[in-house]
């Protein structure tokens, strides 16, 4: 069973940091670009980083390019949101996702197959 577990969201103030991580279990998840995405109430969910499976290429949503870095442990199978100088605008449930083996990292949710739960990341002003 293919399973994906976000942790470390919680309330923080604005100029804070926070580090998602994304545990991965019940799939060759080294083989798979890895995305983050986020959430508000009555919106879209939106790109926010991806990571290629070999790690070398990243990508990133203008809003939070210089101040998020993604990356992946393949070892601990877990991926991680560094997210530095937090806004109020990032509030949102953050979710991680797993693309194909071997497919190239995308910006669009339709083409990762699995999905996180979430996690509910709030930066107060």
């Amino acid at each position: 069973q293919v399973q994906l577990v976000e942790s470390g969201g919680r309330l923080v103030q604005a100029g804070g940091s926070l580090r998602l991580s994304c545990a991965a279990s019940g799939r060759t998840f080294s083989s798979c670009p890895m995305g983050w995405f986020r959430q508000t109430p009555g919106k879209e969910r939106d790109f926010v980083a991806a990571i290629s499976w070999s790690g070398s290429s990243t990508y990133y949503a203008d809003s939070v390019k210089g101040r998020f870095t993604i990356s992946r442990d393949t070892a601990k199978n877990t991926v991680y949101l560094q997210m530095n100088s937090l806004r109020p605008e990032d509030t949102a449930v953050y979710y991680c996702a797993s693309g194909s083996r071997f497919a190239r990292a995308t910006m669009t949710p339709d083409e990762y197959d699995y999905w996180g739960q979430g996690t509910q990341v709030t930066v107060s002003s």
